[in-house]
Formats: C-alpha cells, structure tokens, sequence
C-alpha cells in the first residue's frame, strides 16, 4: 500500500513525498504551491513542475536531509526499520531538519505555534551527550524528531540565554550541538579553533562557541538558516548542501566515489547565487583556507546554499572546518581535488593554475590569493584563541603549512 508524507516549507504544505507498494519513493509538488504567487523550489534539483519527480530525480535532496554512516545504520536499528529506506527515516525523524522543511504523516497538520521544548538539566544533557553514540540524535524517544545530516554525533537544541531545550515533533532549534568524540583528541577545540580563525580572516563562518558539562565539552553552533527575533520567534530559512543541489545522493559525496568537483561547485555559485561576483570570492576563500589549515574533509555536502527572506540564494556561512591532517590516521587526499590533484602536499603553483581554469577563474590572481590569505592566517594565529593544548598544537602545524605554502608560491 502506498504512504505519503507531507513536506512543508518552514509552515505551507509544499507537497508529498509518496513511497510506493514496491517501495520507490516520489515527490510532487502541491497544486496549491504552484499556484501562489512567486512559488519557490525546494531545490535547484527539483526545478517547479506539475510531473512528479523519480527515486533518481529527487533522492538526492530528501535523502541528504539524513544522517549518514554508522549513525544511519544505529538509527535504524533503533526504530525498526532499514537503513536503506530514506522515505520510513523521514517518517520517523523528519520534524526538525536542516533548512525550512518538515515531513508530516499525511493525516497530519502542522501547528501554527509549535513551541514544545524541554529545557535540560545539566545532568540530562551530559546523559544525553554520553548515549549519543548508541542513540544518535536521541532516536526512538518519544516525541523526538531530530534530522542533521552528516556522520558525527550531534542534536539539534534551543538556546534561550543560558538554557538549553530540546525541541519536540516540529519545533524549530536555534544551535546544533556536537560533543567531543574519543576517537579524535580534542576535535572539538581543533573546530572552535579552525572556526574562529576563519572569521578572524574575514571569512563567513557560522558563530561557535565552546561549551563543557559536567566532563564533556562540546561546540555549540548557532544554526545560519534560523532567524530569532526579539520575542523568540523563530523562523526557518531554507538551505541545502551542494549535493542536495546537484542531485547527489550522499554516498557519493566524495569526489573519488563519482561526487562534485570543485569544477562543479564553482558552476552551481554562476548558476544560483543572486550575487555570484562575492560568492565566488567567498568559496575560493573557502577552498584555499580548506587547503591552508589541512582540512581534506572538505566535501560538496560541507558547502550550502542558503534562501535569504528577500528570495535571494547566497553562499551559506561556512561549517565544519577542521584541520584534520592533525590526525594521522585520517586520509592525506582532500575531498575534492585542486587541480587534478588529490594531496594537499602535492598541491603547487602549477595545481593551482590549473584549478583556476577548471573553475573559471584567473590563474594569476588566484595564485596570489594562496599567498595572500596565507599571509593573513599567519598574521591572525597568535591572536585567536587557544583554550587548550590541542588548539596549540592544532595553531602550530597551520602555521607551518602556511609557511610552506607562502614558500611554494612565492617561487611562482
């Protein structure tokens, strides 16, 4: 028997996602939202039409929306059902998610004042934060409908001043939450470092900050597509990832597996940005920091387009940055090659170059924003904060690959 789900943009019905009885998922857009005046589409792959779109067509989008990896598969286990099933996932979990949708069972509708929240004690929190890896995203309790992509354990909370809450069935968060992981000592602090430092560089990076309860510390990241005004109304603005854009389901994020390039990054920013002349310079600010600080984890689903209130789609602010050459057990290839290249170590004047014809791009120029930029994270290192022994460590091998690079490119 087929099921369908309603898909809502932030409050409006926008339309159903329906599974099948041989289990392939569609979507359609509500006649109601193709009527309005000026409708948006829920992604640059799902251009507006009245034809429902394929499982090929829109999986990529709907998909995205999950958790991935082992978290996925936990998930599943917890709630009953497979890890292959994107449509049962969104059922279960899609309340809360990233950008402005929410999944309804159809019978459903969504509350015009959805204000459910559950403030935490500190007690609870660390609780939580201890179960996150055998109950990802507090799967399976009641009422809890949490979805964030991405593969590392987090929640999605409200901020309210010092309180923090947890929102319930469709309720909007403000902050997502990421505890520290055993596996990689002091990430954490490696992000709120590598975060801080972008925007002491004058990059857009989300605001973070750090947090500990009770023996766990934890980043907080205030979430860039909601709006919180005076009152503590909040508003959801849309986003999705780069994957999501292009139709690209997440399992093949990276470019080694059939994934964008940054070819193709480049010529998504020329065809959506509503100010692609910035937004350029923005994500090759962003590429070149990625390059700088050894963040090789830097994929198409770590970069996103977000939906401004006035219609207009920008370059969200940037997330996830973490220079993870400080772990030697991680992978010495970047997720998107520079220049045919796939090893930061490898990466030369001569990558570079080559990098900028692909993207479109002047070569000289881009070869002097490495050196340029390397020279800014030079100048604002000693500056930016070091709250614990692994931001040192982390500061001193960026400070030695910028070196390194303004080297290279001062040979150029």
């Amino acid at each position: 028997m087929a099921r369908t789900l309603s898909v809502f943009y932030d409050r409006e019905l926008v339309g159903q996602l329906i599974q099948d009885d041989g289990g392939q998922m569609t979507f359609q857009y509500d006649k109601d939202w193709l009527t309005k005046p000026e409708p948006i589409p829920l992604s640059r792959s799902m251009p507006l039409r009245e034809e429902p779109f394929t499982q090929k067509e829109c999986r990529g989008f709907f998909g995205g929306t999950l958790p991935e990896e082992g978290n996925r598969k936990v998930i599943a286990r917890i709630l009953g059902i497979s890890d292959k099933n994107d449509f049962a996932m969104l059922e279960q979990i899609g309340g809360e998610c990233a950008g402005a949708i929410t999944f309804l069972p159809e019978d459903e509708k969504i509350s015009e004042d959805d204000d459910r929240y559950r403030e935490l004690a500190d007690d609870e929190l660390a609780r939580i934060l201890r179960e996150l890896p055998q109950k990802p995203l507090m799967a399976g309790e009641d009422g809890i409908r949490l979805s964030l992509a991405g593969a590392q354990d987090k929640i999605a909370v409200r901020v309210d001043v010092v309180k923090i809450s947890i929102p319930y069935g469709s309720a909007p968060s403000t902050h997502v939450l990421k505890p520290a992981i055993d596996t990689y000592e002091g990430v954490v602090f490696n992000e709120v470092f590598c975060m801080t430092l972008a925007n002491a560089c004058d990059l857009n990076a989300a605001p973070i900050e750090i947090g500990k309860v009770e023996d766990i510390d934890y980043l907080l990241a205030q979430r860039y597509d909601r709006i919180q005004d005076n009152e503590g109304n909040i508003q959801r603005l849309h986003q999705e990832d780069f994957c999501q854009a292009l139709g690209i389901p997440s399992e093949i994020k990276y470019q080694s597996e059939g994934g964008p390039s940054l070819a193709d990054c480049f010529a998504l920013i020329r065809d959506v940005s509503s100010a692609p002349a910035p937004d350029l310079i923005a994500l090759l600010d962003a590429v070149i920091f990625n390059l700088l600080i050894g963040n090789h984890d830097a994929h198409a689903k770590n970069f996103s387009l977000l939906y401004m209130p006035d219609r207009s789609i920008r370059l969200a602010p940037l997330y996830d940055l973490v220079c993870t050459v400080y772990y030697p057990e991680l992978t010495d290839k970047m997720a998107m090659k520079i220049g045919g290249e796939a090893k930061s170590a490898l990466t030369y004047p001569r990558q570079i170059g080559r990098f900028a014809a692909d993207t479109g791009l002047a070569a000289a120029q881009t070869r002097a924003r490495v050196s340029a930029l390397a020279d800014r994270l030079l100048e604002e290192i000693p500056g930016t904060e070091k709250p614990n022994a692994v931001s040192e460590d982390v500061a001193a091998l960026i400070t030695e690959r910028c070196n390194d690079y303004r080297s290279r490119f001062s040979k150029d």
